[in-house]
């Protein structure tokens, strides 16, 4: 065995970089091993000409300033803790939709402008509106007080329930319900539930039936406390203050070294293997893997394989990074959009695009004079498995999906074929390449029916291995990952006898 650590991680996605950073802080030494040259997995930077693109995540939650944020705003708490300084810029409009029947609405950070524009649209469904986003409000007003902690680690749940019973007791029963089925308690026009769908679908992929109440009380209600704030920097300013926080408090981050197995004994995760062929012992370890990557490839043991059915496996994407003049964003433009042609479609692959344009708010994430714009479709992987990533047929399709997705886009920004200046073009392939993501999937998803409790937690059935990042409670989205690494890391601090101080 070589060096060795407290704890070692694999893959520097943010839940696995939040867990190594806070045990890092209380002294449990971390040791994180990255693939590539850079930390953040989806929600990392890459540089191209004088660009810097957001690789996937580009509407962030968690930066809020309100002290009575509980298990929100932890972007805020955690930097605070490290002693790291990070700069944001507030955002006003978390998305702006465009949909059918030339029905378009920004959701502002200001509530009662947001809900004010759905009372134009559906005046008819006034009082309906207003008991369904009263619910996300109430799983806001739970989710604010309770302080953020491991659901497996039974002191912390006693204390939470001892110190807020009324409120554990609410939260619980609500983890049964759905967004969608709350809705249609409320609201009958079917338009109106095709848009409460794509508030669903705009982070969990999945329609407001499949998607769990409390996951939409965290993204539809803190849009207007916490609300949208951009990293000054992009995206992979998050990922780096996270590592600067691990080496500050003397934890150690290797990159370029892929993790291709975790080494296994009588049950037990005793350390990992990399390509190289060097291996590495901790008392623990951390995978920040997909559950079907960590079980079915890192792990060798075909006993504690995974069903890839076990779970709805989420689609990847199709991503188009573009360099374009300026002149093309119009002085009043939203940062980020969400277009959808038909509802018959939206949910298909490549139905919905969604849309940012980050140097509205940063311009220094390109040259002078110059806009980013980042535009993204689901894709599947079988659509692009039967190509060779370095044929002309390959370049072919791929160039072929891009102008479709443009010639779509300037519906809502006219000229922006004619404004390109630099284009980069990703598919589940490039995902699967460079993320070591089980067919570049977006990660496991619940099934209809099942409730928000019933997502993996962090422990595993293997001794002393653990799990982060989105195929663990509560799911996808940075702000869900970053509470799993928080999870994760009280867990693990515990179990070591050295418990993390509340995040205030």
């Amino acid at each position: 065995m070589n060096e060795t650590a407290d704890v070692i991680v694999i893959g520097s996605g943010i839940g696995g970089l939040t867990a190594a950073a806070l045990l890092q802080d209380r002294g449990i030494s971390t040791l994180v091993f990255e693939k590539n040259r850079y930390p953040g997995g989806s929600c990392s930077s890459f540089q191209r000409e004088g660009y810097s693109f957001d690789a996937g995540a580009s509407v962030f939650y968690g930066f809020g300033e309100n002290s009575k944020s509980g298990t929100l705003n932890l972007h805020t708490r955690i930097f605070r803790k490290l002693g790291i300084e990070f700069t944001t810029i507030h955002d006003p409009v978390q998305i702006h939709y465009h949909l059918p029947n030339g029905f378009a609405v920004p959701a502002s950070y200001d509530r009662q402008k947001f809900l004010g524009a759905l009372f134009a649209r559906f005046p008819h469904e006034a009082e309906g509106i207003k008991k369904f986003y009263q619910e996300l409000e109430e799983v806001y007003d739970i989710l604010s007080s309770l302080p953020a902690g491991s659901l497996e680690d039974l002191v912390h749940l006693a204390s939470v329930g001892l110190n807020f019973p009324a409120k554990t007791m609410s939260l619980a029963l609500k983890s049964f319900r759905s967004m969608g089925k709350t809705a249609r308690k409320y609201i009958h026009d079917e338009e109106l539930l095709r848009f409460i769908d794509i508030e669903a679908y705009s982070w969990a992929v999945q329609d407001a039936l499949a998607t769990p109440l409390v996951n939409a009380g965290i993204c539809l209600a803190d849009r207007h406390y916490g609300g949208i704030n951009y990293p000054v920097g992009g995206s992979g300013a998050i990922p780096k203050a996270l590592c600067q926080g691990i080496e500050k408090s003397g934890g150690h981050i290797r990159y370029q070294s892929e993790v291709t197995s975790i080494l296994v004994e009588n049950g037990e995760a005793h350390g990992v293997r990399l390509a190289d062929g060097s291996e590495y012992s901790a008392r623990a370890v951390i995978s920040n893997a997909t559950v079907w990557d960590t079980f079915n490839r890192l792990v060798t043991d075909s006993r504690y394989r995974v069903d890839e059915n076990r779970f709805l496996r989420a689609p990847s994407w199709f991503q188009l990074y573009l360099g374009v003049d300026a002149s093309v964003i119009p002085g009043d433009f939203h940062v980020h959009h969400i277009l959808v042609d038909d509802w018959e479609n939206y949910s298909k692959p490549g139905g919905t695009i969604y849309f940012s344009a980050p140097t509205i708010l940063d311009p220094s994430l390109a040259p002078p004079g110059q806009h980013i714009v980042h535009a993204f479709v689901t894709a599947e992987i079988d659509q692009w498995q039967e190509y060779d990533r370095k044929s002309a047929a390959y370049s072919s399709a791929k160039e072929a999906l891009a102008a479709t997705i443009i010639s779509r886009t300037e519906s809502i920004l006219p000229g922006l074929s004619k404004a390109i200046e630099l284009k980069v073009l990703a598919t589940p392939l490039t995902h699967e390449r460079y993320l070591n993501r089980f067919k570049g999937s977006y990660g496991p998803l619940l099934k209809a029916g099942q409730n928000i409790l019933q997502k993996p937690q962090n422990r595993t059935r293997i001794k002393n291995l653990f799990a982060a990042g989105d195929s663990t409670f509560p799911g996808q989205g940075v702000i869900a990952v970053t509470y799993s690494g928080v999870s994760c890391a009280s867990y693990i601090a515990r179990q070591f006898g050295k418990p993390l101080d509340e995040l205030l």
